[in-house]
């Protein structure tokens, strides 16, 4: 029998509008009596049901609803992932099926396959999974995804291994203990040659992956279709020459492209992710571009390159040659962690942005992107909008993109309309 948990109208409200998340502010019951990674009855604060939830003791997400059914038992629950699990299976061989030229995408995404607190992400032969509640980092549920993808992935004696890597700030905040040493399941013989790193595919170049390194527990797969439209916006433009990808991580813009520039530059303040970025560009001999990286901070660089530009006796000397280029990706991590940052985000993103556009040769592509999901598509395209205008330039937005499709958008939760991407032409 599952516990109770009251919450106030407004929290029920924004459930019955399709949301699948109480915060801690919004629980009227004292919770003290409520144990680690419980499912939870929520009411509303007259007592109707609205649904079953996952609890965490700790997360300011104190509840992710489960089922709009009440009363859900554990035995439902593992019942009902193990048929949402298959589901999300079936929609990735629909939208991103593995080829050649693409084997890695995300297999599960959380609240967006009605799976919450669970991420999957394939990376050809390796699997990385992240349990992210208390009430997913529980064996009973680790067994029935392992056999759940064992069974969809591996049905012909595929290599496969899956890895459980958590983020680190999650599982503090969840206060998870951290995972096995192991792998939670390899098919490789004998097991104790199971792979923690592979090459896997996307869109047709060569790419490292080592589940045990990196500032991500993975690869920027929900940039992979952005990556191309980047490179074909870039070489229709007939602007082909120099391109700069700032925050490059591991090189995902930037080789791409290296396919269609003759000079690529590929900015990132961490050296392990230039070094991994240098690894991928070997991958690939056939790039046509000649390739260099930056270790540097976004801002401090993109200054520095403005007003050599603009001023070029005033200026020491800089780690390349100063613009303009006839490409520039901006693609920062995420500057808004909370609503209350959102503020600070915008200013960033205005100063990235202007910058980048007063670098760009007449006729040159322009390719800006946002992770922030406390940041609106609409407040990120008036903010580019504002850093054109300071910058005298007349801006055309040629292309709107999201995430890739394997990262489904839930309408009624905008915590999973989280990437854009903005590809304009500058004149």
């Amino acid at each position: 029998m599952t516990s109770t948990l009251r919450i106030t109208r407004r929290a029920a409200d924004r459930l019955r509008a399709g949301h699948l998340w109480v915060y801690r502010s919004d629980v009227e019951q004292p919770d003290d009596t409520l144990t680690v990674g419980a499912l939870v009855t929520v009411v509303d604060n007259r007592t109707i049901p609205l649904g079953t939830a996952l609890y965490s003791t700790t997360s300011q997400i104190a509840a992710r609803l489960i089922s709009r059914a009440p009363a859900f038992t554990r035995e439902q629950y593992l019942a009902d992932l193990r048929d949402r699990i298959e589901a999300a299976l079936t929609l990735r061989r629909e939208l991103t099926p593995v080829t050649p030229e693409n084997n890695a995408h995300r297999l599960i995404f959380a609240e967006a396959d009605d799976i919450p607190g669970i991420i999957a992400d394939r990376y050809s032969d390796l699997v990385l999974l992240q349990l992210l509640t208390q009430g997913t980092a529980q064996d009973d549920v680790r067994k029935v995804i392992i056999e759940a993808l064992h069974g969809q992935l591996a049905a012909n004696n595929e290599s496969l291994t899956i890895w459980e890597r958590p983020d680190p700030r999650i599982r503090e905040l969840e206060q998870l203990p951290p995972p096995a040493a192991g792998p939670l399941f390899t098919n490789a013989s004998p097991p104790e040659a199971a792979p923690i790193t592979t090459t896997f595919d996307l869109n047709g170049l060569r790419f490292h992956y080592d589940a045990s390194a990196g500032q991500k527990t993975g690869a920027f797969l929900d940039q992979r279709l952005n990556y191309d439209a980047a490179a074909r916006h870039v070489l229709a433009s007939g602007r082909t020459g120099r391109a700069l990808d700032v925050c490059t991580y591991q090189g995902g813009f930037a080789l791409h492209l290296a396919r269609v520039c003759s000079q690529v530059t590929g900015v990132d303040q961490s050296r392990s992710a230039l070094e991994a970025a240098d690894r991928n560009f070997a991958l690939n001999p056939n790039l046509r571009a000649s390739v260099d990286w930056v270790e540097a901070d976004a801002f401090t660089l993109l200054r520095a390159l403005d007003d050599a530009t603009r001023n070029p006796a005033s200026v020491a000397s800089l780690p390349l040659e100063p613009g303009p280029f006839d490409a520039i990706v901006l693609d920062p991590p995420a500057f808004a962690k909370s609503k209350r940052a959102a503020e600070g985000a915008l200013r960033g993103y205005k100063e990235l942005n202007l910058r980048a556009i007063r670098l760009l040769t007449p006729g040159g592509t322009l390719i800006t992107c946002s992770c922030s999901h406390h940041v609106s598509l609409a407040d990120f395209t008036e903010i580019v909008s504002f850093a054109a205008a300071d910058a005298g330039r007349r801006v055309q937005l040629l292309e709107t993109r999201a995430a890739a499709p394997d990262h489904p958008e839930v309408l009624t939760l905008s915590e999973t309309r989280y990437l854009k991407c903005l590809i304009c032409r500058v004149d």
